[in-house]
């Protein structure tokens, strides 16, 4: 028995996927101890866009160390914090005509996620929640509460603020989401107040990869402002140049009243999440939502040179071009593999949706066999039947080839 197995709990999870231990990486590049290279299309599940040890932010945050400057800063004013702030504002906010105020959370996504409902609650004065089929917004009391796999929230408390309202994917074929809910708001007889705020995801990636369309997300912002309800963008995932634009709401030219950021804002893989919020909603009290870790100084290091590295190599564009290549590929080379294989995505966030062939058995066989020929990729999905591509943005395009040929080699085999 290794030392995990021996004294590491039962929650831990990914390792169970991909059991080996890993040693070093770089770029899309992972090694384990015994030297085996594997592709990978997880990146960190999302906190590895510009790449294992990026050697410009890499460079930043070792200079930033060599000169003995904060490393731990609670909420006090620190020149890492002051260059973050500004940068963030000159190159992302100010270029967009946002004029965000900007929170400091806890390291993780889910606790400005819990900062978001309970602002949202307080702006309102309303206690109830609205969220969708299939969303994923973390696993404390708060998010755990507007996520949507009963399995995880089993046996936890009851969630009696928090409404699901239908998501649309493809079990709502030909249903109006938009308008049901709207129905719902609308008859005093529904059972169902108005809720302080509605939280989304332009893409649910943990959902199975289910892209939101353009114009429901728009009828969606319209909806909230008609009822004077808040709408929170959940960006932990999808955002930070995922979808190819900063935000993944861009496309639908809308701007939400809060947006969530975590996992690749620090650049580096630093832990680090963000609330931004409209400036009238900034409500709070001082200190009445904190945290020891609420702005680690690392982070700001690395999500300032990471700034700098998208804009200086104009990685949009580089996205942009990679999206082609992947939409290009997974519909001529792996939709036709099976009239059942479903595909789903954009920028550098795909799904291949294999839930018509089996339970999920199916997909858990070709993640296996994908690992087994050095590509690391996740499943997601109701029943876990999704294949999710997840590769850092700055991943080669000839790695890039290299990781899709082993997945379709993988689905042959395993179609065989």
């Amino acid at each position: 028995m290794n030392i995990f197995e021996q004294r590491e709990s039962n929650v831990r999870s990914y390792c169970r996927s991909f059991p080996t231990v890993f040693h070093r990486a770089k770029g899309a590049l992972v090694y384990s101890e015994s030297g085996k290279e594997n592709i990978d299309f997880l990146a960190g599940a999302g906190a590895l866009n510009y790449g294992h040890n990026n050697d410009y932010i890499k460079q930043k945050v070792l200079s930033y160390l060599d000169a003995d400057a904060m490393t731990h800063g609670l909420d006090l004013h620190t020149a890492a914090k002051e260059k973050f702030l500004a940068t963030f504002s000159e190159q992302v906010l100010i270029p967009k005509q946002l004029d965000y105020r900007i929170q400091c959370c806890g390291p993780t996504g889910t606790n400005a996620v819990e900062a978001a409902l309970k602002l949202a609650r307080k702006v309102k004065n309303r206690t109830g929640i609205f969220s969708f089929m299939g969303a994923y917004h973390g696993m404390t009391q708060g998010s755990l509460s507007v996520t949507g796999n009963t399995a995880i929230r089993s046996g936890i408390e009851s969630f009696a603020q928090v409404t699901f309202m239908p998501y649309p994917y493809r079990l709502m074929d030909g249903f109006d989401t938009i308008h049901y809910i709207e129905s719902v708001l609308n008859d005093i007889h529904s059972g169902i107040e108005k809720p302080a705020a509605i939280i989304f995801e332009t893409v649910q990636a943990e959902g199975g990869i289910v892209v939101a369309p353009i114009d429901w997300i728009q009828q969606l912002r319209a909806l909230c402002d008609r009822n004077d309800i808040l709408l929170i963008c959940d960006d932990i995932q999808v955002g930070c140049g995922r979808t190819g634009p900063f935000f993944s709401f861009e496309r639908a030219n809308i701007i939400p009243d809060m947006v969530i950021l975590s996992k690749s804002i620090s650049g580096y893989g630093f832990p680090m999440s963000l609330l931004l919020m409209k400036q009238e909603l900034d409500q709070w009290q001082p200190g009445e939502h904190t945290g020891t870790f609420r702005g680690y100084q690392l982070a700001f290091v690395g999500g300032t040179a990471a700034l700098e590295y998208r804009s200086s190599t104009d990685l949009e564009k580089v996205v942009r071009l990679k999206e082609t290549f992947l939409r290009t590929f997974l519909t001529e080379e792996i939709a036709p593999l099976h009239p059942k294989i479903e595909i789903r995505g954009l920028g550098l966030i795909w799904g291949i949706d294999l839930a018509a062939l089996d339970d999920g058995n199916f997909a858990k066989k070709i993640a296996t066999r994908c690992f087994e020929q050095g590509l690391i990729i996740e499943r997601v999905g109701r029943r876990d039947t999704v294949l999710k591509l997840l590769p850092p943005l700055t991943i080669e395009m000839p790695i890039l080839r290299r990781g899709c040929t082993i997945l379709k080699q993988a689905i042959e085999e395993c179609l065989a």
